[in-house]
């Protein structure tokens, strides 16, 4: 397709997810605008992800998958992929999550249009095993006061500009953003002078079922608050907003069943 000379790069953190690992990359391969690469990064999985992602690299040249020698975690992997990324523009996909037809061509079109923005990301619908049942929109135009209820982008369906990214050196692998890396990214890069825009859309579907919320572990409420502390001097905000910090260590003491809960009536499409 177009491996020499791509407009995007899709990076792509993969680790167990083997179920779920052929319908991501499907609806990257059936997208509107084609010309892309795809960067995989195989975090130390232990079932069928790597020779899964393998298999497709070794049919599509512009697919290309990585291994790590043990688990690193997502931002150290993501940095792998930016490194051998061609791209003018890098887009975030997650194995177990899949994008809707004409996710590219909106984004794209947004970053080629508006030179102040460098971040461009969407809406998201939540679906499980009995179907849709959710959806997040953030707000259309970011500015800094909406750093601080809760990240002002949503991360998976992402798209950046490759300049912007790299002028901050990526994510940041330290252990204490560890499941927060995304949000410490828009600081960083808001930080920078960056700006972004969410379309009014939801152009990518979250896997969001058992296994979501087995994923939720108190320790990454603590990395959030952390991120959230450092994010705000940053930004110079308010000192009033430092509260909210605290909030999200007091979110990760609700139980699994409450929170779900919580989570699905706020997000419902009903």
């Amino acid at each position: 397709m177009h491996k020499s000379n791509p407009k995007i790069s899709v990076i792509m953190g993969i680790y167990n997810c083997s179920e779920t690992l052929h319908e991501s990359i499907s609806s990257i391969i059936d997208q509107s605008f084609t010309n892309w690469e795809l960067i995989m990064c195989d975090d130390g999985s232990t079932d069928d992800t790597f020779s899964i992602a393998k298999k497709y690299a070794d049919v599509f040249d512009n697919i290309i998958v990585l291994q790590n020698e043990r688990n690193y975690g997502l931002a150290y992997s993501l940095n792998r992929c930016i490194e051998l990324s061609k791209g003018e523009y890098i887009a975030r996909q997650d194995g177990d999550d899949r994008s809707t037809t004409f996710r590219f061509e909106k984004q794209v079109q947004v970053l080629d249009t508006f030179d102040e923005y460098d971040i461009v990301s969407s809406g998201m619908a939540f679906y499980d095993e009995n179907g849709y049942w959710g959806e997040i929109m953030s707000v259309e135009v970011p500015e800094v006061n909406d750093f601080i209820i809760q990240s002002p982008f949503c991360h998976a369906p992402c798209m950046m500009k490759k300049k912007a990214l790299v002028d901050v050196k990526g994510y940041n692998t330290n252990k204490k953003t560890y499941r927060a890396e995304d949000y410490d990214l828009w600081f960083r890069m808001y930080a920078n002078g960056s700006r972004g825009y969410n379309i009014q859309e939801a152009l990518y579907e979250v896997r969001d079922d058992r296994n979501a919320i087995k994923r939720r572990k108190f320790k990454y409420r603590i990395n959030e608050a952390y991120v959230r502390f450092q994010g705000y001097k940053r930004l110079n905000l308010k000192k009033s907003s430092y509260l909210y910090a605290f909030r999200a260590i007091i979110v990760g003491l609700v139980p699994n069943n409450i929170y779900k809960q919580l989570r699905r009536k706020k997000y419902s499409l009903n």
